[in-house]
């Protein structure tokens, strides 16, 4: 009975692809005949009936089970090893080592490291045969020492090394972009037609069954990974260097895998910029619905970077997806030693897990349905600045970012020292008075007003208010102690209350609308209407944040307003959390709005949590989101036994003497693997070229090669000078250590 019903799946599985196939030869012969050479612009799909949630227009695509709950999407189990990696299954937590392959003792001692720090899989690095033949060694000398852990190899252009390790490792991870097409030149091909672009697939279905045959007689698992910054000549042809791109690169590899009835393979999307990242697994979602797959999905971006940033980029792409219910397996790529990766990787599969069993959480926000959102291609929605008034005595343009704005809680402990809350908000002190700057806070929220006879913190208010810092505070702390110029905080349900006519304290020049995503719709309504400078976004606990969040962009969208969203999370027991936690959750949480194009700024309340500190992360959030750069923006290889130099060293001593240029982005590779192209959103690139040297680039184009590694540091700042990107650091000046008692 059960193989009948496998043969009755398969049966099924064969038929709708032909129907697909089918579909494509038809379509293709169509645009043909009206002249039209490439499929890309072909019109969606039209489908009738379909129950299943819909987002975009056509009613056509599904990247996820509901749009409406955290339901994790349905997969076959790929085994690797003693891993099962699928829907059924936890989360598979990788890492992968950075040791030279052929120090086999090294390697090995380092995946029992990461295997205690609880990692799933161990990734190594294998280059070329030397490598193979020490892969054996490292396999059997784990087998011995009691570690089970299953191996993966990491395979670029090299189809005969892969043969070779899939004797030993339980995972063999290959390129489609570089698998086949070896080393990237960025030739540009031209293609007529789709069936043009099609007739190369039997050159890489040669490469490619070899490896395919063997994996499947020998039980071993694939990865099918493409790279945003790999894509083959080929493919960035037909399709540039696009997310779509991606997509049909790591298909074109599945059908070959399915056409020799291998199945035991995994699909992965990385790219260094999370939104990118965040709409290639999407689409590739979508496609399978479409063919009718069922494969798993390993999640990671690639290239985060170190510390707080690299924590903050993998929450935002990795975090948005598991909200979804995307994602089977997750590594954390982190320009640090691979067992800290575990940590992440632990706290990002728990908060997917989280929101997976909090069906009531989803329940608690009211029906809608979500039209406006378009996960196919991404645009961001942005909210009108505030307006001036000539009766205005200052300037509130300020109040709020055209990229993305950060505000933050102040305490009223924090006046006792006005120079050192200034510092602490990002303003730069000139003859003792405020500034604003790069990174500082464009408004403050303030739980209490001081007293009127408090001429210290009056003062410094009054000063942040001069020069476009907005003050805000809910309205009933406003009526019990005025504040000259400042922003009254309304409920949208007292706001409906009032018949949108609220009478404003003494002081008070503006209003602020809570929303809590849990109202009426005619409520919203009165939201999108409202002369408000902006909504700020805050949900009760209990109620599913990123669902809440979508049903109020989906109305304001449906209403055509254009009032702009700051969204507010607050950390009442911030003590109890760890720093990874902390960051993480934000990511996450807030991230996954923001890489839809759903918010215009963030207000994090951690109680306990320096102010700077606070600052700094909630800038990070959205230099992580693609929105607002406040400093020097890093794409940080997280390292591997193909490094051509101490990755760690080397990003920190860039980080030192390029970390304060705003705008500017460096590349830090340890070598060129996964091409140039995952340097595409960078300016400058610093990449290992060859044992002892670097290759210095400006965008894709290399100007420079082989400074040593002792002067490719200062190589790089003279570079960035020449390009007319450099500025000297400004000094700081001395804060007056003035305290109030």
């Amino acid at each position: 009975f059960l193989q009948s019903s496998q043969t009755m799946k398969n049966l099924s599985l064969f038929l709708a692809h032909f129907i697909s196939l089918a579909y494509c030869f038809i379509e293709n012969q169509s645009l043909a005949v009206r002249g039209i050479k490439s499929i890309h612009a072909k019109p969606p799909i039209k489908m009738q009936g379909d129950p299943s949630p819909i987002l975009t227009l056509d009613k056509a695509n599904k990247y996820c089970e509901s749009l409406y709950e955290t339901r994790r999407r349905p997969t076959r189990t790929v085994w690797a090893g003693n891993v099962p990696i699928g829907s059924e299954h936890k989360i598979a937590l990788q890492t992968m080592t950075t040791t030279d392959t052929n120090d086999v003792k090294a390697t090995i001692d380092q995946v029992m490291r990461c295997a205690d720090a609880g990692a799933d899989l161990v990734r190594i690095t294998v280059q070329g045969k030397r490598e193979a033949i020490a892969a054996g060694k490292i396999r059997d000398g784990l087998f011995k020492l009691g570690y089970q852990t299953p191996l993966v190899a990491d395979i670029h252009f090299q189809p005969k090394v892969a043969l070779m390790v899939a004797d030993a490792f339980e995972k063999i991870r290959i390129n489609p972009g570089n698998f086949v097409d070896g080393r990237k030149t960025f030739k540009e091909m031209v293609y007529e037609s789709q069936e043009e672009f099609d007739a190369d697939i039997p050159v890489i279905a040669k490469e490619l069954e070899p490896l395919v045959i063997k994996c499947r007689d020998l039980g071993r698992a694939m990865r099918i990974g493409t790279n945003h910054g790999s894509l083959s000549a080929r493919v960035l042809s037909f399709y540039g260097d696009t997310p779509r791109g991606m997509v049909e690169s790591a298909v074109e590899f599945a059908k070959i895998c399915r056409g020799l009835d291998y199945h035991n393979f995994v699909f992965s999307m990385k790219a260094s910029n999370p939104l990118v990242m965040v709409q290639a697994y999407r689409l590739l979602a979508a496609e399978q619905y479409k063919l009718g797959w069922d494969y798993p999905l390993h999640l990671g971006v690639t290239e985060a970077g170190e510390g707080e940033d690299g924590r903050m980029k993998s929450a935002i792409g990795i975090g948005s997806l598991l909200q979804d219910g995307l994602g089977d397996t997750i590594r954390v790529s982190l320009t640090e030693d691979p067992e800290f990766e575990i940590e992440p990787c632990r706290t990002l599969a728990g908060i997917g897990r989280a929101k997976a069993n909090d069906v009531e959480a989803c329940k608690r926000v009211p029906t809608f349905v979500e039209t406006k959102r378009n996960f196919e291609s991404f645009s961001r929605r942005r909210g009108d600045l505030p307006w001036q008034r000539e009766s205005d005595k200052i300037d509130v343009r300020g109040f709020l970012h055209r990229d993305g704005s950060v505000l933050a809680q102040v305490d009223l402990s924090e006046f006792k020292s006005p120079d050192r809350l200034y510092k602490k908000l990002g303003c730069k002190l000139a003859v003792g008075m405020p500034f604003k700057d790069v990174a500082t806070v464009d408004s403050i929220l303030l739980r209490e007003i001081p007293s009127a006879d408090d001429k210290v913190a009056r003062t410094a208010l009054r000063r942040l208010l001069e020069v476009g810092v907005g003050v805000i505070a809910p309205i009933e702390t406003l009526r019990q102690n005025p504040l000259p110029n400042s922003v009254a905080i309304v409920d949208l349900d007292e706001y409906c209350l009032a018949g949108g006519k609220v009478d404003l304290p003494e002081g008070a020049i503006r209003t602020v609308i809570s929303v809590k995503g849990t109202e009426s719709e005619e409520a919203l309504l009165a939201l999108s209407k409202a002369e408000a400078i902006f909504g700020l976004f805050s949900v009760p606990d209990g109620v599913s944040r990123i669902h809440a969040s979508r049903r109020v962009f989906e109305h304001l969208e449906k209403f055509e307003s254009t009032l702009p969203i700051i969204h507010h999370m607050v950390f009442p027991a911030y003590s109890k959390l760890s720093n990874d936690q902390f960051i993480l959750t934000i990511g996450s949480e807030v991230g996954a709005a923001l890489v839809d194009g759903q918010g215009d700024g963030v207000l994090i309340e951690a109680h306990g949590m320096d102010l700077d500190s606070l600052r700094l992360t909630s800038f990070g959030l959205l230099q992580g989101s693609r929105m607002r750069n406040t400093k020097t923006e890093y794409v940080s290889c997280p390292s591997c036994g193909r490094t051509l130099f101490d990755l760690q060293e080397v990003t920190q001593q860039i980080q030192e003497k390029t970390g304060h240029l705003p705008g500017v982005s460096v590349a830090i590779m340890g070598c060129i693997v996964n091409g140039v192209g995952e340097m595409a959103d960078a300016d400058f690139g610093y990449v290992g070229g060859a044992p002892g040297k670097v290759d210095l680039y400006v965008g894709k184009e290399v100007v420079k090669r082989g400074i040593p590694n002792e002067l490719a540091c200062d190589a790089l700042i003279d570079l960035i000078k020449q390009n007319g990107r450099w500025k000297e650091k400004e000094e700081e000046e001395e804060m007056a250590e003035v305290v109030v008692a």
